[in-house]
């Protein structure tokens, strides 16, 4: 349930410790304690939580606790994204940078024209 490999948490545990380890206790219908709560600290769980365990209500409660935490009515579950900001004012202020930068271009192609010109008209003369 927690996501965690069998060679991820035989690392947790420290030396002495495999996968084929881990696969065996997994087995297991009975934990000594002393293991449980050695398992129980590597997975930073309380040992209650393994010893109570049941599969069905952990299902159950992720299903209704996160996937249909946000069901109010006619939204069945849906996640509607709410912006911090007005969208048009965001593209108003990029289209009005857009703006400054044509402008600043074309005021420098104006200047680079005028700047040739006037070589042009230096070696005529």
């Amino acid at each position: 349930m927690m996501g965690i490999k069998q060679e991820a948490l035989a690392e947790l545990l420290g030396e002495g410790w495999s996968q084929k380890k881990i696969s065996t206790i997994e087995t297991r219908e009975v934990i000594e304690p002393e293991l449980l709560e050695e398992l129980a600290h590597a997975l930073k769980v309380p040992a209650e939580a393994i010893k109570n365990f049941d599969e069905d209500k952990a299902i159950y409660n992720i299903q209704n606790n996160y996937e249909g935490s946000n069901n109010q009515g006619a939204n069945n579950g849906i996640n509607h994204y709410q912006c911090t900001f007005n969208p048009l004012d965001e593209i108003k202020r990029l289209n009005d940078e857009n703006r400054k930068l044509y402008e600043a271009l074309l005021k420098e192609k104006d200047e680079k024209i005028a700047l040739m010109q006037r070589m042009l008209e230096g070696k005529g003369a």
